[in-house]
């Protein structure tokens, strides 16, 4: 086969392929031009979880020439078992064999090794051996797995074309919330483009890189720090044969595996059918890629408009049964209305720490865990003061940047409640290396609630992990108080100032409510703060 394919070079004078798997078998020919062949989309060749893709190309090349840089590239981002150039003579015939093969790692970073090329006669090679022990090579080359994680194995990706330390900051945020999926993070990828690329984000090349590097580390996911398109995902997957995330896919998947309560869940599911629903046309290489139109009909598109009209119509279903749920919420609140009851809501960053605050303030066991989002459905419990009588208090579901807009249009009944407070405590985790950051992206949710006039005081928590200076520097910055919600003297605080802005808001048709915020916390905190 190998002279056969030299003398058809030779007439023809064109670069001839062959793309055999592991069986020997011959899966695809490729006629190329004088210099170059153009390999097909290989997705399909792919079998089980192999490290490598299964075939190994063997072609021809002009005038005895070495391996291209073009063959070694297409050799490590398309993990080939191994790529093989047939040097064709000046008079034909076949001269030298070059082949090269993947390495589990490599100093230089290229991810592949060339074998010393020899004579065709004296060439000898048991594929099959060769490739078996080479992909053991690069499972012993991989991290082995951490004790505990379950989930997957990923390699993180951030494009960033704004400030450098923002840039680090959301890629340390997108670490935790995978890490809270026990998703094993093997390293992060950064670049800083001039513009994001269109089709993958990151540039061409550094697709490429990307490709080399998740074959090297055993990775079965990319994640990206930013929202993807469905071309997006698709150009990435292509190239990288991996799945692909992105920010938006890792957070409403830790919010399904935490609700737990019947509305959560519902609110969850229809997040994800509203995400889900216009990337539908590019999630499965099975449908038909066809446009509309007559002669383009056929059984790709009825199973696309099939699985359209069923999460449209699931939808439809999730947002009755919110409807009903929110109808009887409301007849509880104006129940508690009617009782007088004034309402204090909890609020801010995830991880804030929350519903430690909570349990704390009302000898509660709401589930505390120092993760990301360990609260998802709304708790409330009563609390009493003296000369006030009793509060509800209630924890919610903490806030995050860029938080996916059809989670919160999801949560919406959820988020209602917040518009029934008499009074927000926001907290705040003092400890974080940039809390503005956080309090700018709560207070912006608020503001598209339309909760910016509900009295709010802000709490900076944590403050037995910092500086009493730096601390104080906080509340006289952001008119707060601070301290520690394990300690009684910031609880004590806090009851204090949750009685001083209560009198004056007797529920939320107090001809009071919705003064400034501003205002009230200035005169609430009076400068007080606790280090």
């Amino acid at each position: 086969m190998a002279r056969e394919c030299a003398d058809l070079t030779f007439e023809t004078r064109r670069q001839i392929g062959l793309l055999v798997n592991r069986q020997g078998q011959i899966e695809s020919v490729i006629i190329g031009n004088d210099h170059e062949l153009v390999i097909p989309n290989l997705s399909r060749t792919r079998s089980g979880l192999r490290l490598l893709r299964g075939v190994r190309l063997v072609h021809t090349h002009l005038k005895n020439q070495p391996l291209t840089q073009d063959d070694l590239t297409d050799l490590a981002h398309l993990r080939l078992d191994l790529i093989m150039a047939l040097g064709v003579g000046k008079s034909g015939g076949l001269q030298d064999v070059y082949v090269a093969h993947n390495v589990p790692s490599s100093p230089n970073g290229q991810g592949y090794k060339q074998i010393q090329p020899c004579a065709f006669q004296s060439f000898e090679m048991n594929c099959q051996e060769f490739v078996q022990s080479l992909e053991q090579d690069i499972l012993k080359g991989c991290q082995i797995s951490k004790e505990g994680v379950r989930e997957g194995r990923a390699l993180l990706v951030s494009v960033g074309i704004g400030h450098v330390a923002f840039q680090q900051e959301r890629l340390d945020e997108l670490q935790e919330l995978v890490r809270a999926q026990d998703v094993e993070v093997l390293g992060c990828v950064t670049q800083r483009p001039a513009a994001i690329h269109p089709k993958y984000v990151v540039g061409s090349g550094k697709m490429k890189d990307l490709a080399i590097q998740a074959l090297q580390s055993g990775a079965d996911l990319l994640i990206f720090d930013q929202d993807l398109t469905p071309a997006q995902v698709r150009g990435i997957s292509e190239i990288t044969d991996i799945r692909v995330l992105d920010r938006s896919q890792v957070i409403l998947d830790i919010f399904a595996k935490r609700a737990h309560s019947h509305i959560g869940n519902i609110q969850v599911e229809l997040a994800q059918l509203r995400y889900r629903l216009p990337r539908l046309a590019q999630s499965s290489t099975a449908f038909s890629r066809l446009a509309g139109g007559i002669g383009t009909r056929g059984p790709g598109e009825t199973k696309l408009e099939t699985d359209r009209r069923r999460i449209r119509e699931r939808i439809q279903h999730l947002e009755r049964d919110l409807t009903s749920i929110g109808q009887g919420r409301q007849e509880q609140r104006k129940r508690r209305i009617k009782r007088g009851l004034p309402v204090v809501s909890i609020i801010g960053y995830t991880n804030a720490g929350k519903s430690t605050l909570f349990n704390a303030l009302t000898d509660s066991q709401v589930s505390v865990k120092d993760r990301v989002f360990e609260t998802l459905d709304t708790v409330s419990r009563s609390l009493g003061f003296p000369n006030l009588g009793e509060v509800i208090l209630t924890d919610t579901v903490g806030f995050i940047r860029d938080l996916p807009k059809d989670l919160v249009a999801a949560f919406q009944t959820t988020l209602q409640e917040l518009q029934e407070a008499d009074v927000l405590v926001h907290v705040i985790d003092a400890h974080s290396p940039n809390p503005d950051q956080h309090i700018s992206a709560v207070e912006t949710i608020l503001t598209e609630l339309g909760l910016q006039n509900i009295p709010c005081l802000r709490f900076f928590n944590k403050g037995d992990l910092m500086a009493n200076e730096d601390m104080q520097g906080l509340c006289s910055r952001y008119k707060g108080i601070g301290g520690s919600a394990l300690e009684e003297a910031s609880l004590d605080l806090i009851r204090q100032e949750i009685v001083r802005l209560l009198p004056t808001f007797q529920g939320p048709h107090s001809p009071n409510h919705g003064m400034n915020p501003g205002v009230m916390i200035e005169n609430a905190t009076s400068g007080k703060s606790v280090g």
